[in-house]
C-alpha cells in the first residue's frame, strides 16, 4: 500500500456503532390502598395519633397482667393512697387499685366506642345507599322516617333506655347504635345519588344484576372514603356520648368500669385525692386527640386536592 492509499483510507468517515435511543421505562403504577397509605404515613400528626392510639389499646389489653390486683378488687389497707410502688396510679376511696381501674375502664370505653362506629357506619351505608339507588317512593319513605328521628331528642331517648339497664355496656351499645345511624345515612344519601347515574351501575342494570348487589357491590364500595371518615369520627362521638351518660350515672354502672363513671368517682375527691380524676382524664383526653389526629390523617390522604400528606 502506498503512501497515496494511505492517505485516502485515512480522509474516508469511521465507521460508527449506532447508539441505541434511551427508553424510559414506565413508573411503576400504585395501587390505590398503597398510594393513601404513603400519603397517610407522611402526614406526621396523624402517624403520631395512630401510635397514641396503638400505645393506649396495649395498655388496655396487657396492664392487668402487670398488675396484681383486679380492677374490682379493695385493699382496704390502702384506702385513697396516692400513686407509690405498689399502686402506680394509687387508690380510689373504695380501696380499688387505680392503674387496673383505667386501664378496664380504657378498654371498655374503646370497646364500646369502636363497636358502635362500626355497626353505626355499616347501618348507614346501606340504608342511605338503597335510598338513593331505588328512588321513588322507597327513598321519600326512608328520607321522611330518617328526618322523624334526627327531630327527636334522641340523647334524652337514650338515656331513658339505659337507665333501667342496671349499667350493662352491651344495652348501651346496642342503644347507641339504634340511634347513631340516621345522620350519616343522610349524608351518605346525598352522595350516593350522584353515583347512581354512573355507567358501571346503569351497565350492571342492562346486565340484570340483583338490586341488592348493586347497591353492595357497586355504590356502598364507591363511597369507601366517606365511610372510613364517618367511622373515625363516630369514634369520638361515641366516646363523648358513652362518657357523658355514665358521668350521669345513665351509663356504664358499678362494678363494671368505663372512663365516664371512673372520671365520675374521680370529681368528687378532685381536691381530697387529685389522681383518681386525672388519671382518667389524661387517658380520655389521649383517646380522643388520637383519634381526632387519625381521622385528620385519612381525610388528607383520602382527598386528592389535599396537600396534606405530601406527594406519592
Amino acid at each position: 500500500m502506498n503512501e497515496s492509499t494511505q492517505e485516502i483510507l485515512e480522509e474516508l468517515p469511521k465507521k460508527t456503532t449506532p447508539v441505541e435511543p434511551e427508553v424510559e421505562t414506565p413508573a411503576k403504577t400504585l395501587s390505590k390502598a398503597s398510594l393513601y397509605t404513603r400519603r397517610f404515613f407522611r402526614n406526621k400528626p396523624a402517624v403520631a395519633g395512630l401510635v397514641i392510639f396503638v400505645l393506649l389499646a396495649l395498655f388496655a389489653g396487657l396492664a392487668p397482667h402487670f398488675t396484681p390486683y383486679f380492677y374490682q378488687d379493695a385493699d382496704f389497707a390502702a384506702i385513697s393512697q396516692p400513686p407509690s410502688a405498689e399502686h402506680w396510679f394509687g387508690t380510689t376511696g373504695a380501696g380499688n387499685d387505680l392503674f387496673a381501674q383505667v386501664a378496664h375502664g380504657l378498654g371498655r370505653s374503646m370497646i364500646i366506642a369502636v363497636a358502635v362506629s362500626f355497626f353505626t357506619v355499616l347501618i348507614s351505608a346501606f340504608v342511605g345507599g338503597t335510598a338513593a339507588f331505588f328512588g321513588g317512593r322507597v327513598e321519600k319513605v326512608i328520607l321522611a322516617f330518617i328526618h322523624f328521628m334526627l327531630l327527636v331528642p334522641s340523647f334524652l331517648l337514650i338515656a331513658l333506655m339505659v337507665s333501667g339497664s342496671g349499667g350493662d355496656w352491651f344495652v348501651l351499645t346496642v342503644v347507641l347504635i339504634g340511634f347513631g345511624w340516621m345522620y350519616y345515612a343522610r349524608v351518605i344519601w346525598s352522595l350516593a345519588i350522584s353515583i347512581r347515574e354512573r355507567e358501571y351501575v346503569a351497565a350492571a342494570r342492562y346486565m340484570g344484576v340483583r338490586n341488592w348487589k348493586i347497591v353492595g357491590r357497586h355504590i356502598v364500595p364507591n363511597i369507601g372514603s366517606l365511610l372510613i371518615i364517618n367511622f373515625t369520627l363516630g369514634i369520638i362521638s361515641t366516646i363523648m356520648s358513652e362518657t357523658s351518660l355514665s358521668f350521669l350515672g345513665l351509663g356504664v354502672k358499678l362494678p363494671d368500669v368505663s372512663l365516664g363513671n371512673l372520671l365520675t368517682i374521680g370529681s368528687a375527691s378532685v381536691r381530697s385525692a387529685t389522681w383518681t380524676f386525672w388519671f382518667p382524664a389524661a387517658a380520655l383526653m389521649l383517646l380522643t386527640i388520637s383519634v381526632a389526629l387519625i381521622s385528620d390523617g385519612l381525610r388528607d390522604a383520602l382527598d386528592p386536592n389535599s396537600s396534606a400528606g405530601g406527594r406519592a
